[in-house]
């Protein structure tokens, strides 16, 4: 697939001491080295390689070395319910995780993060690479961020329902699609990806994936996440509610639920509602939920931003995984229609149309992820929505 993005020894913000580490090393042998070599000896050169990576972390050019100033900061649970026995025995379960950080003279709306998919809250912290992610971003930037674990899921794993994990396969080929990193198991040309250029990146970006404890997406048991973090909004008040792909889906209820969300930027979601009797035919894999016009034209009240990145496919293509863009940003594009048709105001930024090349299915944790945050705070600016108390 071609694309404009600049070719990888030239990608923005690239540590020049990582180029050096992997120069000469392709994308194929490079993955192979970072994945099969990796399962070897406990002392194998790749380990060692990710232990000293690790160690320099930290020193990664680029960095804001400033401090991140906090007023105050905290976590706990919100929703669930209690199941009680008949001898009065209790247990609690089904509750979101979240961790809250203040900075002083905050911006009056906070910023809710909510992840994607087989993530938990990691996803807006520091990236793979060791960069601060959205959540130090924003804060030093005088935003409050509220980052969760929704329920039956990483530090919200107490679920009250089980469900049956398939653990220890070899299956992040999958991903490699999904997330558009390239074609397994080469990476496109260009790739914002920190992985593509550093081991130990690629190492911490396999690693921060996890299971659900319970059934969780399904229409029979997603109410339990909506539930949630709409009670979330009910206990912070007003916010601004950033999610991201599987959460996109969910983030559309969670506003005609609670009043108190304010706008909504999604990152990469192809799954939308509609009013009844205007649900397109939707392109597989995605959903069209239909729900009552009364209902939908909340969603027309607040802004509604929806990104995406690069390396989107035009005409069908292969896999399946990476196929599935096309079809996202379709239906996205019919979302906004209709949003827009009932009197809302919904967009969609698409990165490369303002100069912004190279980014993954993550794009809040890419190299570039300051000029992705950059049009997050001008989107922000222009409704009003970063605003701080007089």
């Amino acid at each position: 697939m071609k694309t404009n993005a600049p070719e990888a020894s030239a990608v923005p913000n690239q540590p020049a001491t990582k180029r050096t580490a992997l120069a000469g090393i392709s994308r194929r042998s490079f993955l192979t080295t970072a994945g099969a070599a990796a399962a070897s000896l406990p002392f194998s050169g790749l380990r060692e390689s990710v232990a000293q990576e690790a160690g320099d972390a930290a020193e990664i050019p680029g960095v804001d070395r400033e401090p991140v100033v906090i007023k105050t900061q905290g976590s706990f649970m919100v929703g669930g319910t209690v199941i009680t026995a008949a001898n009065g025995d209790t247990f609690h379960g089904d509750h979101a995780y979240v961790q809250y950080q203040i900075p002083p003279g905050a911006r009056r709306l906070p910023l809710v993060m909510w992840h994607g998919g087989g993530q938990f809250s990691k996803t807006w912290e520091s990236t793979p690479d060791g960069r601060d992610g959205y959540q130090n971003i924003f804060l030093r930037r005088g935003f409050s961020t509220y980052i969760l674990d929704e329920p039956r899921r990483g530090r919200a794993g107490r679920g009250t329902e089980g469900s049956t994990l398939t653990l220890g396969v070899p299956n992040e080929s999958t991903n490699w699609g999904i997330f558009r990193l390239g074609r397994w198991p080469d990476f496109f040309p260009g790739v914002q990806f920190p992985g593509a250029y550093s081991a130990y990146a690629l190492d911490q970006y396999m690693r921060q994936q996890t299971p659900d404890t319970g059934p969780a997406f399904d229409l029979a048991h997603r109410h339990i996440l909506i539930d949630a973090v709409a009670k979330l909004f009910d206990k912070i008040g007003p916010a601004v509610l950033l999610t991201h792909s599987a959460s996109g889906r969910l983030g559309w209820p969670t506003r005609i639920q609670s009043p108190n969300v304010k706008a909504i930027v999604c990152y990469e979601t192809g799954s939308f509602v509609f009013p009844e009797g205007e649900v397109p035919v939707p392109p597989p894999p995605h959903e069209a939920i239909p729900v009552p016009l009364s209902d939908f034209l909340k969603l027309t009240t607040i802004p509604i931003q929806i990104v995406f990145g690069d390396n989107i496919p035009t005409t069908p293509t292969t896999p399946a995984n990476l196929d599935q863009w096309r079809t996202a940003f379709a239906q996205a594009k019919i979302f906004v229609d209709t949003v827009n048709r009932h009197g809302g105001d919904a967009k969609i930024l698409h990165l490369p149309d303002v100069g912004i090349y190279g980014n993954t299915h993550f794009s809040f944790s890419d190299l570039n992820n300051l000029q992705v945050a950059d049009q997050l705070s001008k989107y922000l600016h222009e409704n009003d929505l970063d605003r701080r108390d007089d």
